[in-house]
């Protein structure tokens, strides 16, 4: 149990403490356990180092309330590091040595060579086509990063609130509490220019007024959305696991500006590592007097709640999530009027995601300026990014808003697998658009990307090479939203529907050219008469694929042809004059569709075909060809 902190001085006095067992820390051992690196096994990493260091007496103590004078090796579960396509990696200080791909059998030689001797192992470092890169920060998919929300991921034990304290944890919220008033933060929040990192780029500083002009009301709340449902994103995931405190000191922060004493963390439940440990960081912070009744003394009160979400897609949306966290089914309602003046249980709320709740706290301990100096006039500021797809190096980014898609594809992305052709990225999740090689110079800030028909979302980029065919993602995502809709209006529940079969009929051979303005007439109804946001924006796949790919569209319904050979019931398996009659295709078909005599070519009976792909993944000469 923590001992509880009373006022201010006893909260400085306190962090000055835990700043200086942070620095006299010699040797760190930071193990990543975001929940790729888990996945990945690191987990076992951990204790397999923890119980290697007890066999040989090396004092692996981990809490700074009792540093041993810095002769301890600090061992720590950190956050994500960011580096998902080389995890696990374990990052050693004070070197900054990155270690990559580790394993419980690289365990003996860490400690040997490295804790012990202080010899960096080159077999686990990054390697590329320049050399060997030690260091973390000199790895080329951190180079061109500014991680600020992202700043100590990977870099403090995620699971200590003294280690947060240690790197300047809670200033922010101790110089809102007893140095600015609530229209004084309000204001720094809003000449920073922050805008919403969950998708709209809605004003953050102008929401906060507005709750905050709701003087008569007794009760107002905090609402931090961290249900983030679109594939293959997985920004505010890492954030909560790998520096929980940061997002519960923003939360806190808007709640003494605004004049709220609720918050709600809205997250669901298939992220049950940030819910364990946000949960711990709330537990933490109770403890201390930084979360609860008078925080710190100065008579401001704060309570946090987590509520677990089911995982519907559309409670991403912020009505829906209110209505789900008032025990309601997650469904969207009309506005006017809007949940900064009537949200929550009725009450006027401040709805934010994660990064934007993250973003705060440096604001205020650095300034709206220091804020700007990264970013666009219109967009300041960093944003993060889950890069995942067909690129060499995906994870969990962070740039200056208004940087290229050129600079993260090929710069930190480390270009396309294979050395195949950049097709695609598809940007904002299901609600975004689809970016092509013309926009590879665009930057990525809020109002470019919305002059192309596309969205920055929560942060999501799927990169397409170029046998990734359109219409089938653009299916794929049309499907996840006919899925994930509530239901409630007409426009979204059956537009989208009627849309998902038309793609569906055409990937599979079964198109009309007529579908092209069916999907085209579909999408503009359903963009101007759904409910919610997410139904206005539930075309953009489509329409982004049909503006930049139509002829795709055409082959698949003309032609009756996927040229990526990805839509099966449009495959064409061909034997070509490569074929040196090995007889190994027809061997390994399952319906003896091959045939052909020993070193002669064969042929495909197209009418016996069932397209499985057998033979084109058995040829050891590449003689057949799909499309």
């Amino acid at each position: 149990m923590r001992e509880k902190l009373h006022s201010l001085e006893e909260f400085q006095a306190l962090q000055a403490q835990y700043k200086a067992a942070r620095e006299a820390e010699k040797r760190k051992v930071l193990v990543c356990c975001g929940t790729g690196c888990v996945a990945g096994g690191n987990l076992n990493v951990y204790q397999a180092l923890k119980n290697k260091m007890a066999e040989l007496g090396i004092d692996c103590e981990v809490s700074l309330s009792d540093n041993h004078g810095g002769e301890a090796v600090g061992l720590k579960k950190s956050g994500c590091h960011g580096f998902c396509e080389r995890g696990p990696l374990v990052r050693i200080e004070p070197e900054g040595w990155l270690y990559t791909r580790c394993t419980v059998e690289d365990v003996d030689e860490i400690v040997q060579k490295t804790i012990l001797e202080g010899e960096f192992i080159e077999r686990l470092g990054y390697h590329n086509e320049d050399g060997l890169c030690k260091r973390q920060e000199d790895i080329p998919f951190y180079k061109k990063q500014t991680r600020r929300v992202l700043e100590h991921c990977g870099h403090i034990d995620s699971e200590s609130i003294e280690e947060y304290l240690s790197i300047g944890g809670y200033e922010a919220l101790a110089k809102c509490l007893f140095e600015m008033s609530g229209d004084e933060v309000i204001k720094e929040v809003s000449d920073s220019g922050l805008r919403g990192r969950g998708g709209a780029g809605f004003p953050t500083g102008k929401k906060w007024a507005q709750v905050a002009a709701h003087t008569e009301e007794p009760v107002k709340y905090i609402v931090c959305n961290g249900d983030e449902g679109d594939p293959g994103a997985f920004m505010d995931r890492s954030c909560m696991e790998g520096d929980p405190h940061k997002v519960l000191e923003g939360m806190i922060i808007a709640g003494v500006a605004t004049g709220s004493t609720e918050g709600y963390l809205y997250v669901r439940a298939e992220y049950p590592l940030a819910v364990r440990r946000m949960r711990m960081a709330m537990q933490q912070a109770e403890e201390m007097g930084i979360l609860g009744d008078n925080i710190l003394g100065s008579g401001k009160s704060f309570h946090m709640h987590i509520n677990r979400g089911a995982g519907a897609f559309v409670c991403g949306e912020g009505s829906a999530m209110t209505a789900s966290i008032e025990g309601h089914r997650g469904m969207p309602r009309t506005k006017p009027p809007r949940s900064v003046d009537k949200g929550l249980f009725g009450k006027p709320t401040c709805l934010n995601n994660v990064e934007t709740f993250a973003s705060v706290p440096d604001i205020i301990k650095k300034g709206a300026g220091w804020f700007r100096s990264l970013g666009t006039e219109t967009s300041p500021g960093t944003k993060a990014f889950a890069l995942t797809g067909n690129v060499m190096n995906t994870g969990l980014i962070e740039v200056p808003m208004g940087t290229t898609m050129r600079e993260v594809v090929y710069d930190i992305g480390g270009g396309i697998k294979n050395h195949k052709e950049f097709k695609a990225v598809q940007i904002g999740g299901p609600s975004g658009g689809c970016l092509t090689k013309e926009h590879l110079d665009l930057p990525m800030d809020f109002d470019s990307l919305k002059k192309v028909g596309a969205i920055i979302g929560s942060g999501g980029l799927v990169v397409m090479d170029e046998d990734s065919c359109m219409v089938n993602i653009a299916q794929f995502f049309m499907n996840f939203i006919c899925e994930e809709s509530c239901g409630k209006c007409t426009p979204c529940r059956e537009g989208t529907t009627r849309m998902n079969e038309i793609l569906t009929r055409i990937t599979q051979g079964n198109g009309r050219m007529s579908d092209i303005a069916d999907l085209k007439r579909l999408a503009k109804m359903i963009q101007t008469s759904s409910l919610c946001g997410l139904g206005k924006t539930a075309p953009n796949p489509v329409l982004s694929t049909l503006q930049n790919f139509e002829d795709e569209y055409i082959e698949h319904i003309r032609d009756k042809r996927c040229r990526c050979g990805t839509c099966k019931d449009l495959a064409r398996f061909v034997i070509t004059d490569k074929c040196i009659g090995c007889t190994k295709c027809a061997r390994n078909c399952p319906v003896g569709a091959i045939s052909g005599s020993p070193r002669h070519k064969h042929e495909i009976d197209t009418t016996k075909c069932i397209k499985c792909g057998a033979c084109k993944s058995g040829c050891p000469v590449g003689a057949i060809k799909e499309g």
